[in-house]
């Protein structure tokens, strides 16, 4: 089924299960964040979906042109999940720590809202780890 190397095949296994990460904070947001409106739960579903889409595509740099250095599957995505976790926690920290602060209490060991970075940092490993297991790696997935 999958025996070329298709970077179309890792755009849309990415956004996949980016959608699914997603789909589970969209529904279970209000049970940690009975706050949380519409707009935050669409916001979580498309925000998955488009950081599955980012490792995705990401598949193709297998090398660091200014370090000169491999830039291996198992290194690319975690970075990049945690990246995008990043700015969307600099961006929406108040929500973020309040999220946190319903689930784990005022001074939980788990209520710093940059514990999203690692997050991201898991979902990306995992998004990186399937995209690259059928979709390949490399320029080999553009084609010609």
């Amino acid at each position: 089924m999958f025996e070329k190397p298709s970077l179309i095949t890792r755009l849309v296994i990415g956004k996949s299960i980016g959608f699914v990460f997603g789909l589970l904070g969209f529904i279970f947001l209000p049970y940690f964040y009975p706050e949380s409106g519409w707009l935050l739960r669409w916001g979580i579903l498309l925000w998955y979906t488009t950081v599955g889409a980012v490792i995705g595509i990401f598949g193709v740099l297998t090398y660091h042109p200014v370090l000169k250095l491999p830039f291996p599957w198992w290194f690319r995505a975690p970075i990049l999940g945690a990246w995008m976790n990043f700015v969307l926690t600099f961006f929406a920290f108040d929500t973020m720590q309040a999220i946190l602060h319903n689930m784990f209490g005022e001074d939980g060991f788990m209520t710093s809202p940059f514990w999203f970075v690692a997050e991201g940092a898991i979902i990306g490993l995992i998004i990186g780890y399937f995209a690259t297991k059928f979709g390949g790696e490399g320029k080999e997935t553009v084609g010609q």
